[in-house]
């Protein structure tokens, strides 16, 4: 018999057990709901037990660092605000404390993700935050119990465009209660679009990031005005994500602050514990230099993650990983130094590659399989290998591409983006894969936030790609008639395409004739046939010919549906400036009766009907979305695979979480 006197469960044990039970139903629900949304779309897997990737969530990641299961480690909470991998995450470390980059489990979702979540810790424990609430219960509740703490109006009013109201507690002068900072954003001054001169200088203002303090006074809170350093208000580039800890160890309390961009932002104390007083604000550096994460849009939370007595950052970047930002325990110009960004990583469950994933389907390595070149926000294209051909198949880590032995990474710069300098480390990479050149080697054709279009030779041989430098498409443009989208502010060289930003080439031969040529939107949003010929042994394009027509639906607004009903020529975004491009297609035989159909995204992704040809035009009825269920955030991307082999193309979409969905053809 068992001596049930040797079984003794503490109250605080059996309510663990309890929140876990109530933690897995609620999980359970919430896959089951989203199953139902998908709609038959399923997220591919890696299907590697052993496989180790990036810990990434969708689009854009708050992390809360904490010890969510009180085991005695530390686990990562991460919210995702955005489609369609909303929610928050658990990421368990079963690795137990000490570990520094333990390796995390999958993520485990725990209920609904909203942005701007801050972790607080008081007395040990974690708080979570939001724009003047905090989420009691989080553990057992996650985001179900908003208590208001302050209404947040008092301090976003005359804020313009806000994106970011950030909220932690703090201490803030040793009184031993609870004070409220709230970093808030401004985006009035910068305006976000179509604001660069002739020679590319913003003419606009730049992002604004204050910080408020809320004091506790007597149970009551009272807004105090804006947070001051160096004898003024201080201000970040956006997007303040504040942490006030004693970063350098000398007893009083310090800020750093994140921002829109990449960097973090010291502000030292020079007053004392009860009256803080900062100074102004220098950039945290190292060894390497100004200390920058991998992208942008960060969400800093300081904790002293590896439990060494001083306090680390845990930062979320835009593409949805989070890194550790660790805190070394020296200081340089008495400013503490970190070391440069380190990303966790988790075992491999989901294929993922950063955020806007944009998938071409084709045999890279030519092993007789399907394999995905991808490009993402962040500039960069992968190769995800398709390990073994099955139905579906396992698939290897995304691998960097290199040109010239560096990893390709285009980026908008300070001014590469209609929409200004803050989104310089966005490059929104979307390719297509063929021989472009005509020597029996798969080359990739790209554009990106430019709207340049580009090419990587690839020099290697059948079966073992090697790339070339970018370099660009070549258009027989007639003497002095280079086109350009009327909103760009610098011009195209000689000879090169510019055309609307974010929008697929498709390179195809649509003649027939053995040269690829190239179908994508023009630099004022019509789909258009660039034709390849050959001059002086040099091939190169025709200008654009708009043969492609609809029958209806003659043009599509940003995100989903028809704007226009008629005949006419295929204006695929009419739209200006920002809001111009971003069409992500693919060419098809959708309905296999012998001629290219066009997949475009929509709220998933939506078919136009190649329906035949008269006058030399290609004439396309709209048919619809092929779902009813939405996973478009910004974009979509299709393409299309035959993982069964039975000569029907299934399509396969990148989304904006970075994950990738199949949906197989109906019986």
């Amino acid at each position: 018999m068992y001596d049930l006197h040797r079984f003794r469960f503490s109250s605080l044990t059996i309510a663990i057990f309890m929140g876990f039970s109530l933690l897995q139903h609620c999980s359970i629900q919430e896959e089951e709901k989203d199953r139902g949304r998908l709609q038959r779309f399923s997220r591919i897997e890696y299907q590697d037990p052993n496989l180790v990737v990036d810990l990434g969530v969708g689009l854009w990641a708050w992390p809360l660092p904490m010890d969510f299961d009180q085991d005695g480690d530390m686990d990562l909470v991460v919210s995702c605000p955005d489609v369609p991998f909303n929610g928050t995450y658990f990421f368990e470390n079963k690795e137990g404390p000490g570990i520094k980059m333990p390796v995390f489990e999958k993520p485990r979702k725990l209920g609904p993700g909203s942005k701007n979540l801050q972790v607080s810790f008081v007395g040990g424990a974690a708080k979570v935050l939001g724009a003047g609430v905090e989420y009691l219960q989080f553990r057992d509740s996650v985001l179900a119990k908003p208590s208001e703490l302050f209404p947040k109006e008092q301090l976003e009013k005359g804020h313009e465009k806000i994106r970011f109201s950030q909220w932690k507690y703090v201490d803030y002068e040793n009184d031993g209660d609870l004070d409220l900072l709230a970093g808030i954003d401004d985006w009035g001054d910068y305006g976000w679009d179509n604001a660069y001169d002739e020679n590319g200088n913003w003419t606009n203002g730049p992002l604004h990031g204050y910080l408020y303090l809320v004091e506790n006074v007597d149970g009551s809170y009272r807004s105090k005005g804006r947070v001051l350093a160096g004898g003024s208000a201080l201000d970040v580039y956006g997007a303040p994500s504040p942490n006030m800890n004693d970063f350098d160890g000398d007893g009083d309390l310090d800020l750093i602050c994140g921002e829109f961009l990449d960097r973090l932002t010291w502000f030292e104390n020079i007053g004392t514990r009860t009256k803080p007083i900062f100074a102004e604000g220098r950039f945290l550096e190292n060894e390497q230099g100004i200390l920058k994460m991998d992208l942008e849009m960060i969400t800093p939370a300081a904790v002293d993650w590896d439990q060494d007595g001083d306090i680390d950052l845990v930062v979320g970047d835009e593409d949805g990983r989070v890194a550790l930002v660790e805190n070394t325990g020296t200081l340089q110009d008495g400013m503490p130094v970190f070391r440069s960004p380190a990303y966790f990583k988790q075992k491999a469950g989901e294929v993922k590659f950063g955020a806007l994933v944009t998938p071409w389907s084709v045999d890279w390595d030519d092993d007789g399989d399907q394999d995905l070149i991808c490009g993402n926000t962040a500039g960069n294209i992968a190769f995800i290998e398709n390990l073994d051909g099955a139905n579906p198949p396992s698939w290897s880590a995304p691998q960097l591409l290199k040109a010239d032995g560096r990893v390709i990474r285009i980026m908008a710069g300070d001014n590469g983006s209609i929409q200004g300098p803050a989104e310089q480390k966005w490059g929104y990479t979307t390719l297509s894969v063929a021989d472009w050149d005509g020597d029996g080697l798969k080359d990739v054709l790209a554009n990106s936030i430019w709207g340049k279009v580009v090419w990587f030779k690839n020099v290697g041989s059948k079966g073992t790609p090697v790339l070339k430098g970018w370099q660009p498409v070549i258009v027989a443009w007639p003497e002095n008639e280079i086109p350009k989208p009327e909103w760009n502010w610098w011009a195209p060289e000689e000879e090169t395409l510019a055309t609307q930003w974010r929008t697929t080439p498709v390179a195809v031969d649509w003649n027939r004739d053995r040269l690829t040529d190239l179908v994508m939107l023009d630099h004022e949003g019509y789909l258009s046939y660039f034709e390849r010929f050959e001059q002086q042994g040099i091939l190169k394009l025709k200008p654009g010919q708009r043969i492609f027509y609809g029958t209806n639906g003659a043009e599509f607004d940003r995100h989903n549906g028809i704007v226009k009903q008629g005949e006419g020529p295929l204006r695929l975004n009419s739209d200006k400036y920002g809001r111009s491009g971003r069409r992500k297609w693919c060419f098809t035989d959708w309905d296999q009766d012998g001629d290219l159909d066009i997949l475009i995204n929509s709220k998933n992704a939506a078919l136009f009907e190649n329906i035949g040809e008269r006058n030399g035009n290609a004439y396309f009825a709209f048919r619809g979305d092929l779902s009813e269920y939405k996973l478009a955030g910004h974009t979509t991307s299709p393409t299309t695979v035959d993982w069964n082999r039975d000569g029907v193309p299934e399509l396969l979409l990148g989304a904006e979480d970075g994950y990738i969905y199949h949906r197989p053809r109906k019986n």
